[in-house]
């Protein structure tokens, strides 16, 4: 029932979205921006993400270092298919298939698994608000002449630094802190939950706290930073070989703030895929920087159809070869 509920709340949210986005759109205009468009620049835009993803396979290898070294061609196949559910599944249900699917194969327990997933998650956060207030100057110029969307930008922002901010805080001291973290949460359990289940949530807590050891050392913080810029200039230039794809020309800069925007969007509870969420604040973006809806509603198009399909199509490759499914009963593994 809880799983209905959320995907009717995750649709509703896209169609919501969907309206915005596509609110008085010409389309004959679309269809002629997206008819034209030169689908060559598509390929080089797709061999960088996967460079993007074969970094984030990197890092993830490297968060879980302290606990089990397991090399990065490992770790690829298993992020295709974490980044493939988060595509086909709601709820972002794709972070805890990777997460069994590591426990499968290598005997990492999913609630450290778990722990370092959303480490990776809170860096990305930081990374996506870093692109949005490097770009506050022009921000602020293009909210001044947009009272929608983009005009309601930077309150949002400063709402979401604040609490990547807290959530980043509190991770690393429960990393430097891991025995008063502990005493904390057994304190915590002991008064909030009942005996039955104080015991298995105590083992899952001592699991997830282990999944945070590589943030103890300030190098390695620095390091998983470091390499979630990397991943997300990447992805940039994915965002910047498909605009050259249509008839409009904006700068890097420009396409930093429309990915720091579009992923924070998509934080937001929607049907799989993103549907709507990624779309809507994307051509919200670019039509503040003058270019048509048209154009800015095709290129937002295909550049969701790029970043979706190819990773989805390899994830369910790598999940078909693992001979498994994502069902009840590996469901039941977390």
């Amino acid at each position: 029932m809880l799983k209905r509920w959320q995907f009717w709340v995750g649709l509703v949210i896209s169609i919501l979205f969907l309206f915005l986005a596509l609110r008085g759109l010409k389309l004959d205009d679309f269809w002629q921006a997206v008819k034209t468009a030169d689908y060559g620049w598509i390929l080089p835009g797709v061999a960088v993400y996967f460079v993007a993803v074969w970094a984030r396979a990197w890092r993830w290898h490297y968060l879980l270092g302290p606990i089990k070294n397991i090399p990065t061609r490992t770790m690829f196949p298993v992020t295709c298919i974490g980044y493939m559910g988060n595509n086909i599944y709601p709820a972002r249900a794709g972070e805890v298939l990777r997460a069994v699917i590591l426990k499968r194969r290598e005997g990492v327990s999913v609630s450290a698994s778990l722990a370092t997933i959303i480490v990776e998650r809170i860096f990305d956060g930081v990374v996506m608000l870093g692109f949005v207030f490097l770009n506050l100057p022009e921000l602020a110029k293009l909210a001044a002449a947009d009272s929608g969307f983009v005009g309601n930008l930077q309150a949002l922002s400063l709402w979401g630094a604040g609490i990547f901010a807290a959530a980043l805080l509190v991770f690393l001291l429960a990393a430097m802190f891991p025995q008063r973290t502990a005493c904390f949460g057994h304190w915590l359990i002991d008064h909030l939950l009942p005996k039955r289940l104080r015991e298995k949530t105590a083992t899952m807590m001592h699991k997830f706290l282990t999944g945070l050891a590589s943030l103890r050392s300030p190098f390695n913080a620095l390091m998983v930073f470091l390499t979630s810029v990397f991943i997300w200039l990447l992805e940039t230039g994915k965002y910047w070989f498909v605009m050259h794809a249509f008839d409009f020309e904006v700068s890097f800069f420009a396409l930093m703030l429309m990915n720091g925007v579009v992923n924070l969007a998509t934080t937001i509870p929607s049907a799989p895929g993103y549907i709507g969420t990624f779309d809507a604040p994307g051509i919200a973006v670019l039509a503040a920087y003058g270019v048509p809806q048209s154009v800015a509603a095709g290129y937002t198009l295909v550049l969701h159809v790029a970043l979706w399909v190819p990773i989805t199509v390899l994830g369910a490759y790598y999940l078909a070869r693992e001979g498994i499914r994502w069902n009840d009963s590996l469901r039941a593994e977390t």
